[in-house]
């Protein structure tokens, strides 16, 4: 069992190997009103979970896409994990089928909302939908 620092030197490596600076931003931007959650983010969500051996980070950016486009209800986060997918590998064109796929379990709404998200990652980023 890693120790609390070492759990948390995992998260900081993962949480920047998938989001490069949007993730760290979103912690230290918690840390004046919730240091408990910024801490946890780092040492549960990405040192215990994304961490984790069983699945590789673009595996783990789709299913993360997939449940924030579910939800319906984080476009900030789901924002942030497209940025990541595109880190760690995954194309435009599989995010975008994995948003497709989520309006079967979702619905339209979260599909569409969630594709216009895509599209405003892509075009910040300069990617080509397609590719």
């Amino acid at each position: 069992m890693a120790t609390d620092n070492e759990r948390y030197d995992l998260g900081v490596a993962a949480l920047a190997a998938i989001t490069g600076g949007t993730g760290t931003a979103v912690v230290e931007s918690l840390k004046d009103i919730a240091p408990d959650l910024a801490e946890w983010i780092v040492s549960f969500s990405y040192g215990d979970v994304m961490s984790r051996p069983g699945l590789d980070l673009r595996s783990r950016q789709f299913a993360t896409v997939a449940a924030l486009t579910a939800m319906g209800t984080a476009a900030p986060q789901l924002k942030v994990h497209i940025n990541g997918a595109l880190n760690v590998g995954c194309r435009p064109s599989e995010i975008v089928e994995v948003i497709l796929q989520m309006a079967v379990y979702a619905g339209f709404p979260s599909a569409i909302n969630a594709l216009n998200i895509a599209r405003e990652v892509f075009k910040e980023r300069g990617v080509l939908i397609g590719s």
